[in-house]
């Protein structure tokens, strides 16, 4: 458990800024004292401004024993305070405004001097006031897109802003009607989940088999290394993820169709399309990424172009209509999951789309074979990972957060807010399996459980020898 003593430090901060009043010796004092403020004096006032009133009222759960552990909803609370029952201590802050002051945090290991922001604490309550069952340092396992560069109608997460992440990366990405993603292939593998709108994608692969499928918010599609292909939106506009197996991977790495007739010489692109030198007059002289293009015909067939070697057989298909899928229904919510086993073009894509109910939460759970990258599409939450020996985390998630839980770490994911929380969990594995905690505890001989653990012997008889995907929040 750390002990968090917070002491302002603006009291220090200002003399220094501004020179200390009481020893001005003209109207406009020069920008350094002199030698009489070194050390102790007799004649040195000590003091200046007291204390200030801090007004504040401790949300529910703010008054329990830290390791309990409850969300704590600083969300409605006007003054926020970094207290868990006996631990902690209210904080003055500068003249309660939009920023907490820097605070020192004593830790058993270390201590830290922290600069806090007012508005970050109040949906980061687990940052400010952790539970009692926090430990040591875990990776960073959270980021929201939001405070990722735009760029081009897309937002980036990879190992620049979650340096751990080094298994995967995501994209999420906009498309106005009839916008095109341009003609382009990438090095890693692309895995997308249509969040909302309609889109119209298409590839060739390298036997000359041909694909085109439209898609809807809740499908799937998978492009494999090196497949060129493009996405069109559909009249209602597109908004989609994109998740790469490479925790490095950038769009600015994307092999795009305009730079390579840009940087082929004419001469050659002449020969290679047996046309004349002026055919190519007209091509753009920059990249086009994402531009406005011509509406897709409401008719697929029309722009169904096949050669000799036909299409991409439909065992191969590059989407897959996971919206079509119906949800498996559990006590806390839902989970449906897509990996190889029905869509096998993806050979090392699993993924699950977790809905939880209020109060409920993913239970606690870990991935054996890989770590999971997970996308926040809507609602709060929050999880704590655990990662050995002792080392504990806990973060607050919302829509539009990334989290990133290694290999064999175990987390939960609860809902705490008042709406359903609807997550993806993304794994790079031939098949979407996880380890449950309760599963397991359930499954393993009760004396050794007891022994271990000095569990009662009616909460054994309780457990469930089954996994719970999502469990439900009690009444209360």
């Amino acid at each position: 458990m750390k002990l968090q003593l917070i002491v302002t430090l603006l009291p220090i901060v200002l003399p220094l800024a501004h020179g200390a009043p009481a020893r001005r010796d003209t109207p406009n004092p020069g920008l350094r004292g002199n030698g009489s403020l070194l050390g102790y004096s007799p004649d040195n006032e000590v003091g200046g401004d007291s204390r200030p009133d801090i007004k504040y009222t401790l949300v529910p759960g703010q008054k329990e024993n830290p390791d309990t552990g409850s969300y704590l909803d600083f969300e409605k609370a006007d003054n926020p305070q970094p207290i868990r029952g006996p631990t902690g201590s209210d904080d003055p802050g500068p003249s309660m405004s939009a920023f907490n002051p820097m605070c020192i945090s004593i830790h058993a290991d270390r201590t830290e001097i922290i600069a806090g922001n007012y508005y970050y604490d109040r949906i980061n309550s687990d940052k400010l006031a952790p539970p009692g069952t926090d430990h040591g340092e875990t990776i960073n396992a959270q980021w929201p897109m939001g405070k990722s560069t735009r760029f081009r109608g897309q937002i980036c997460n990879n190992t620049n802003v979650m340096p751990d992440a080094t298994l995967m990366a995501g994209v999420d990405m906009r498309l106005a009607p009839a916008g095109y993603r341009e003609l382009h292939w990438h090095v890693a593998s692309e895995w997308s989940l249509v969040l909302n709108g309609s889109c119209r994608i298409q590839a060739v692969n390298e036997n000359g088999e041909t694909f085109i499928d439209d898609v809807t918010a809740g499908d799937v599609w998978f492009f494999p290394p090196g497949v060129p292909h493009s996405i069109q939106a559909l009249d209602d506009g597109v908004e989609f993820l994109l998740v790469f197996d490479d925790g490095d991977f950038s769009e600015d790495n994307t092999f795009l169709a305009t730079e390579v007739f840009l940087h082929t010489p004419r001469e050659v692109l002449s020969k290679n399309f047996g046309v004349d030198v002026s055919a190519f007059d007209k091509i753009p002289d920059d990249e086009l990424y994402i531009f406005k293009g011509t509406p897709a015909p409401e008719d697929i067939e029309k722009q169904n172009v096949t050669t000799a070697a036909g299409l991409i057989p439909r065992a191969k298909s590059y989407s897959y209509h996971f919206s079509e899928q119906p949800a498996h229904e559990v006590a806390g919510g839902s989970v449906k999951i897509v990996d190889p086993l029905t869509f096998p073009i993806a050979s090392n894509f699993s993924a699950a789309v977790v809905t939880v109910h209020p109060g409920g939460m993913r239970e606690i759970h870990w991935h054996p074979t890989s770590d999971e990258w997970t996308f926040f599409i809507s609602g709060e939450g929050r999880a704590t990972l655990f990662t050995a020996p002792n080392a504990a985390t806990t973060f607050d998630y919302r829509g539009g957060d990334v989290g990133y839980f290694p290999k064999s770490n175990s987390h939960y994911i609860e809902n705490t807010g008042d709406e359903a929380l609807v997550f993806v969990e993304v794994l790079q594995a031939p098949e979407f399996t996880d380890m449950a905690l309760g599963q397991w505890i359930a499954s393993t001989p009760k004396q050794i459980v007891s022994d271990t653990l000095n569990l009662s012997d009616d909460m054994l008889n309780n457990l469930k020898t089954e996994k719970q995907y999502v469990v439900a929040g009690s009444s209360d």
